[in-house]
């Protein structure tokens, strides 16, 4: 029988060029929400749990399509809040320069992840059974070339190695590239985090949510990175059905604030609810502090909120030493003679 050469290769569906686009943009959207949800969201930060299926096809899936081990992801993240904006940081714009963290993020990646004492401090608790050290963590290449040769029979030759570049390429580029990159570098900021993480957009539909990046910076242990009603995070829609099906169980979700009837004077609940709340303080207090025409007055609205974000970078001292200098700062708040600060301090102390 005769075959004709051009059959040779082609591969088990034949797909219009756009059909081709849509595949490869719904594989390389799976691996997304593997990194999103397994690495980031559970593995790093053990913001959910996983039920073993959800886990075991997310480490299925990374090493098929990525080649990235666990631990070092771990790690190299957790160093990265760690020390971020540092010298120390693995991949800070504001010290390496965008260009080299946007265009080379994965070498920079490559190189910290080679580094034993990383893994050490920072990849404590990531999964060491079996599979993973005997398959996952030694057999890299094997993963990258199952799904190389899967592609080509099922989508034929040249566009099943585009589709296979694109899924090697597409973590490398968005999440060590544009998120470690652009999301330190441009963007609107939520809250008022010690580094410079922004939200590149308020829809988290392309890199599962992680476009949301100073949400997570200011509560990286939350499972949903949305805060404000007009953001929206991709990752956060599939583990909502994931927990509906039993194959997620949220741990952690950024604190919503609450209210009740201002205090007569702070105490330690009050203390604890500004603490937990802190970002949500600084955003109202700069309101107050935009209410403030007066030079003087500005100059003491501005002190005084440097003294309060002290609170929170007291590590050292007491519950009661804390609790005493929150209420001297109210008094002294209040007996300024600045009407918003006053305003404030009743507002602090009716944090529930």
């Amino acid at each position: 029988m005769h075959i004709p050469v051009l059959s040779l290769f082609s591969g088990v569906f034949d797909l219009p060029w756009w059909g081709y686009i849509l595949v490869g943009v719904a594989l390389t959207q799976v691996t997304i929400a593997a990194v999103t949800i397994f690495l980031h969201r559970h593995q790093t930060h053990r913001a959910l749990d996983l039920h073993p299926i959800a886990s075991h096809f997310f480490r299925l899936w990374l090493w098929l399509t990525t080649g990235m081990r666990t631990r070092e992801w771990v790690a190299v993240h957790r160093k990265h809040h760690a020390k971020c904006e540092t010298v120390d940081d693995p991949h800070s714009p504001k010290v390496l320069g965008i260009n080299r963290v946007l265009w080379g993020g994965v070498g920079l990646y490559v190189t910290e992840s080679a580094k034993p004492e990383t893994i050490e401090r920072y990849g404590q608790g990531t999964p060491d059974d079996w599979l993973e050290r005997n398959v996952y963590s030694k057999y890299v290449l094997i993963g990258l070339t199952l799904t190389g040769v899967t592609d080509v029979i099922l989508f034929g030759v040249v566009p099943g190695v585009l589709i296979f570049l694109a899924q090697i390429a597409w973590i490398p580029f968005w999440a060590a590239g544009v998120i470690n990159g652009v999301g330190h570098w441009f963007g609107y900021r939520n809250w008022a985090t010690e580094d410079v993480s922004s939200n590149m957009s308020p829809w988290g539909l392309w890199i599962g949510g992680e476009e949301l990046h100073n949400n997570h910076h200011a509560h990286p242990t939350s499972a949903k990175f949305s805060s404000k009603w007009f953001e929206f995070d991709l990752g956060w829609m599939y583990l909502t059905i994931m927990s509906a099906l039993g194959l997620a169980k949220i741990k952690y979700l950024a604190p919503v604030p609450r209210f009740a009837a201002a205090k007569s004077q702070a105490d330690l609940h009050t203390l604890q609810a500004v603490l937990v709340n802190r970002y949500d303080v600084m955003e109202r207090y700069e309101k107050t502090v935009e209410r403030v025409s007066a030079q003087g007055e500005r100059h003491t609205v501005h002190a005084m909120r440097e003294e309060l974000a002290l609170l929170w970078k007291r590590s050292m001292q007491s519950s009661e030493q804390l609790v005493n200098q929150l209420r001297d700062w109210c008094r002294r708040a209040e007996a300024s003679g600045v009407a918003p600060l006053a305003a404030f301090s009743l507002r602090l102390r009716s944090y529930a």
